[in-house]
């Protein structure tokens, strides 16, 4: 079940920098798993000790498409994020632990 919590691992300019400085990295999570998951599932698949575990959720964005029968609209499905802090000198390489 550890497995199924992590989705993808989040890689933006602004997370790369989180890495570099204060050791935190973020994933995209199911929305029904909890911190206690979240952070097993991190060490069983990196191996590596997790010191602290920050959720949010985002809601998904509202789509609206003009078409010849009328307006369609749509939305994005909801996100869960997690921000995982590693002990210090601890790190993890997504290519290499893909």
């Amino acid at each position: 079940m550890t497995a199924d919590v992590l989705v993808k691992p989040l890689l933006t300019e602004k997370l790369t920098a989180l890495q570099e400085k204060e050791n935190k990295y973020a994933f995209q999570v199911t929305r029904s798993a909890n911190k206690i998951e979240i952070k097993k599932a991190v060490e069983a698949r990196y191996g590596v000790n997790v010191i602290a575990v920050n959720t949010s959720l985002k809601e998904g964005k509202r789509k609206v498409q003009y078409t010849k029968r009328g307006l369609m609209v749509g939305k994005r499905d909801d996100v869960k994020k997690a921000v995982v802090t590693l002990k210090s000198g601890e790190v993890i390489d997504f290519l290499k632990n893909a």
